[in-house]
């Protein structure tokens, strides 16, 4: 299994990595995004500079996610109404592949010049979903430090999981969070409920290199088109975070991860609260000297951490080996060793509690 998950990351060649995420999309419930994606085989010899970029992209295409770089722009083109053949393809009325071939060639050749930027960055996922396993963590982690929690994220895209705070819970049958919360995050659960153990957030913070303001229209409509169309839930989870932070944007820098890390623990810490640091599904996109750089700085403050200010840090990230999603927590003093808490499905449909 490690063997087949590693191969799997290190996948060079165009066509596999397109194929392998139409098959990850189909196993997931979007048959329409698989279509799309796999349509991208049939670019070859377009002369679209999009198509050439595609088919010609250099290293690790999986790894850099470029497949759902160039859905997200696909996908945009419905959202905007500009193209908006493609909804057959989405709700299932169009499922010839070679019909959806010839729409998602036209497609790329008419909007060469849009398409183009979606291939420069990785997409931000922002999914409130995930947050159900970091939420899980500090349900645990309240139980061993300070349960008044001082919340740090980096990757935190639009700061959709930054507020968290603001959501209500239903994990494995613990509740948490304000009851009048219009975001309601209930995963289906499996394993033992996770320890009903009181907590508060006083503070929370984000960071990210280009962070999206979901109170911008645009901006907002861009993070929606990275969501896959078939995922419903997902779409609603976005408007209702899109209307808390009209009420109460998050607090988000335009910050590199690695220097708003070192930033943030070198800030005074309040006696009797924990300091956390978080981040899902982002780790892989750092360099790894940044990576370094990071874990670092954690384990120098976690040295100097006490029971009055302890230190923790919660993760929900990509085991390369296994592509399983794994929850960790790390807390000093006392637990600095990673403990592996719980996997879950990578947009918090399901989390499994492992301890």
């Amino acid at each position: 299994m490690a063997e087949a998950g590693q191969k799997v990351m290190e996948i060079v060649s165009v066509p596999q990595a397109i194929e392998w995420q139409a098959q990850h999309a189909e196993r997931n419930g979007a048959p329409g995004t698989a279509r799309i994606v796999r349509a991208l085989l049939a670019l070859e010899d377009s002369q679209a500079a999009t198509a050439r970029r595609i088919t010609q992209w250099q290293g690790l295409s999986l790894r850099d996610a470029m497949p759902l770089r160039i859905a997200g722009g696909i996908h945009n083109l419905l959202l905007t109404g500009d193209e908006p053949r493609l909804e057959d393809v989405y709700a299932g009325r169009m499922t010839d592949q070679g019909q959806v071939d010839a729409l998602v060639r036209e497609t790329v050749e008419t909007f060469d010049a849009r398409l183009m930027p979606w291939l420069d960055g990785p997409p931000q996922t922002n999914e409130a979903g995930r947050s159900a396993s970091i939420m899980a963590g500090l349900l645990w982690l309240a139980g061993r430090v300070r349960p008044s929690f001082e919340l740090l994220e980096i990757g935190a895209s639009a700061g959709i999981n930054t507020m968290m705070g603001r959501y209500r819970y239903d994990l494995g049958g613990v509740s948490v969070g304000p009851s009048g919360s219009r975001m309601r995050i209930a995963p289906e659960w499996h394993g033992a409920s996770p320890p009903d153990n009181a907590l508060s957030i006083v503070d929370a913070r984000g960071s990210d290199i280009a962070p999206v303001d979901l109170t911008d229209p645009a901006q907002a409509l861009r993070l929606k088109s990275y969501v896959w169309p078939e995922a419903r839930a997902r779409m609603a989870r976005i408007d209702a975070a899109i209307a808390l932070a009209e009420r109460f944007p998050p607090e988000l820098a335009r910050q590199d991860a690695g220097d708003f890390v070192t930033e943030a623990l070198a800030r005074p810490q309040a006696e009797g609260t924990t300091r956390v640091l978080f981040h899902s599904i982002m780790w892989q996109y750092l360099p790894e000297a940044t990576q370094a750089g990071i874990e670092a700085a954690m384990t120098e403050a976690g040295s100097q951490a006490t029971e009055d200010r302890p230190l923790a840090w919660v993760s929900l990230e990509t085991n390369r080996e296994t592509f399983a999603h794994e929850l960790h927590v790390r807390y000093w003093p006392g637990g600095e060793e990673p403990v592996h808490l719980a996997n879950a499905h990578p947009h918090g449909e399901w989390v499994e509690w492992l301890r």
